[in-house]
């Protein structure tokens, strides 16, 4: 199942794509009496009916919306809370930010947490502010998203798996040298449009869990990081048990498991993003992400 939230005639609703992707059901008819659901409520509501359920309707419904009707935006456009990130949680990734003053290349022993501002998270095919009046060094980072479908705490690594709801692609756009001329990475993070997400939410029923998905990176067609998910030194179990740890999470939020190798920073000399560069995120499964630089 994709789900995807769309602009359709100035409204913003949640939906799903039907089974050839080329029309949306929008989740009023497949939640009766569910007019005004956000994809937050969509998560909320799963639960109270079967996914193969879910599946039937999708696959009969006939009165659908034309995808190239709509505007897709990011799944979830205004997370409730900021976005967890992880950071170094590739090998490859671990050794080739050593060029990052403030970012040692030691292999961590616990994971890298730190959050990113999405208020709004961007979407598909939308434009990235480049802020090239204080931003000198905006980097790229393709990362798989895991969001949260339940309520939990103090989860065990046998449970992790039934609080996922599903996964996306996202963007962990980095002002560079913003994230270095500070003792934390938040700041450079977090800068407006840095946080594209989508373009679909797909639910966990459709990748085997741990997901091992070919993960890679384009900067104008050129192919940029190559790598896969099941190769994260914190997998998304540990990842879930260690954050739910005296933390609760709660349904749509977006967890960021790390990027591979071949970002920006990592070149010699740097390759960083400039006004005009098209960046495209791809996740075997998933999709792709696409968004220009402004």
């Amino acid at each position: 199942m994709f789900l995807l939230t769309y602009s359709y005639n100035n409204k913003e609703s949640a939906g799903f794509l039907n089974e050839d992707k080329t029309g949306i059901i929008p989740a009023s008819k497949v939640f009766q009496g569910a007019e005004d659901l956000d994809m937050v409520g969509v998560i909320e509501r799963f639960d109270t009916m079967e996914p193969e359920e879910i599946k039937i309707i999708i696959n009969t419904c006939k009165d659908t919306i034309d995808l190239n009707r709509v505007k897709v935006l990011s799944p979830i456009p205004y997370p409730k809370r900021n976005v967890i990130c992880l950071g170094k949680n590739y090998l490859d990734h671990v050794k080739e930010v050593k060029s990052l003053k403030t970012v040692n290349s030691d292999v961590p022993q616990k994971p890298i947490y730190f959050s990113k501002i999405a208020s709004p998270a961007i979407g598909h095919e939308d434009l990235v502010d480049s802020h090239s009046n204080v931003v000198k060094h905006l980097d790229y980072e393709v990362e798989l998203a895991v969001i949260i479908g339940k309520k939990c705490k103090n989860v065990s690594l046998e449970e992790a798996e039934s609080c996922i709801f599903g996964y996306s692609i996202a963007n962990d756009i980095s002002a560079r040298d913003i994230q270095t001329s500070h003792a934390q990475w938040h700041k450079g993070k977090s800068f407006d449009t840095f946080c594209p997400i989508g373009p679909y939410i797909v639910h966990k029923s459709n990748i085997a869990f741990p997901p091992k998905l070919k993960i890679q990176s384009y900067v104008n067609k050129e192919l940029r990081q190559k790598g896969n998910t099941g190769d994260m030194i914190f997998d998304i179990s540990y990842i879930i048990w260690d954050l739910t740890t005296g933390i609760t999470l709660y349904p749509g939020d977006i967890i960021l498991t790390g990027t591979p190798a071949g970002v920006g920073a990592g070149f010699n000399p740097p390759k960083y993003l400039k006004p005009g560069d098209k960046v495209d995120c791809l996740i075997e499964e998933i999709g792709t992400l696409s968004n220009t630089i402004a």
